[in-house]
This record gives structure tokens, C-alpha cells and sequence, in this order.
């Protein structure tokens, strides 16, 4: 079950979208345009992304508060977000940025070349992060297995050691029997 890292691209401009598609063109994440803070945060709802490209300024909801939105959310919290502005390189601006949770702020014109690096280090940092939850699930059930296992042997030990009546053995070496095949339960 391998899932498609997302990118969640959030500008007013429908060109500028178009122009963020092109760039990440040919990178391991499938892009997600949206034209509004609003969509965004409703695009956050429905799927998990490895990024967000968010412009910073937008009519009605801007950047700086669609991040806010998205840092208090336990679901979202965690996802990266790089600020994307055609304002002049204001500090402000940028120092707002990663106030409210931004791990970069980039002004447009921007280099693709740095965008697709910055874009594919935090896919590479979600897709390995799915793949220790993987592994962490994988040994918690392992755990559970051997628990299990070590169970049905104490309990076959002590049937053993307490009684040398036949069926007893009988359902000791059952047990043991189920333990050897993962038949624990």
C-alpha cells in the first residue's frame, strides 16, 4: 500500500498555479491545486500532504491566516508550509511567515531549481516517515506475537509441572503445538 506524497498548492492566481504544476513537473508528488485559504483548509480535510506551497497574499483569507488555521490543527500541524510572495523582500513579511509556523518564505521571481529541492526534501522526509510508522506498527504486532507465544509456553510449562496426568500432557503439547504455528489464542 504505497501512497502518492501531495503537494497542496494554494494561490489566487490561476497562473501562478499553473506555473507551480510545471515546476514540480516530473518530482515523486502529485500536486493539488487550490485557489483560496478556504480550499486549502478544506483540502486538508480529505487528504494528507508531504507540503504546502501557500502564496502569502490572497484576497479575503491570506497566507499568514490560512497557516494559522493549519498549525492548530492536530491533523495538520506537522506539514511543512514555504510561503511563496511576489512581494519585495519585505522582513516583515517574512518574519510573520515563520511566526506563524513557515519553514521557508520564498519571493517571487523565484529559482524552480531551489523550489523542486526544497519540494522534494520534505516529500523524501514524508514518505520516510510513513515508512517508520510502517515499521513501528509491524513491531508492535511482532510484540503482540511473541507475547503471546511466550504465554501459551508458561502456560504449557506449567501444566507440565503441576500434573503427570496424560491429558494434561496431552494439552500441554497442544498448546505448545499452537504456540510453534501462531495458533496462540
Amino acid at each position: 500500500m504505497t501512497q502518492t506524497a501531495k503537494a497542496l498548492l494554494v494561490d489566487d492566481r490561476r497562473e501562478n498555479l499553473m506555473a507551480l504544476e510545471a515546476i514540480l513537473q516530473g518530482l515523486p508528488v502529485q500536486s493539488v491545486a487550490v485557489e483560496s485559504g478556504e480550499a486549502a483548509l478544506k483540502q486538508l480535510l480529505v487528504d494528507d500532504f508531504a507540503v504546502i506551497l501557500l502564496d502569502a497574499q490572497m484576497p479575503d483569507m491570506d497566507g499568514f491566516e490560512t497557516a494559522t488555521h493549519i498549525k492548530r490543527r492536530e491533523r495538520t500541524r506537522h506539514v511543512p508550509i514555504i510561503f511563496l510572495t511576489a512581494a519585495d523582500k519585505d522582513a516583515q513579511l517574512a518574519l510573520r511567515g515563520y511566526a506563524v509556523g513557515a519553514v521557508d518564505y520564498l519571493t517571487k521571481p523565484f529559482d524552480p531549481w531551489v523550489l523542486r529541492a526544497k519540494v522534494t526534501v520534505f516529500v523524501e522526509l514524508w514518505v520516510k516517515t510513513r515508512q517508520l510508522a510502517a515499521q513501528s506498527d509491524l513491531v508492535r504486532e511482532r510484540d503482540v506475537q511473541w507475547r503471546q507465544l511466550a504465554e501459551a509456553v508458561d502456560s504449557a510449562t506449567a501444566m507440565l509441572r503441576a500434573d503427570d496426568d496424560p491429558a494434561t500432557r496431552e494439552r500441554a503439547a497442544e498448546l505448545l503445538e499452537q504456540a510453534r504455528w501462531g495458533n496462540t489464542r
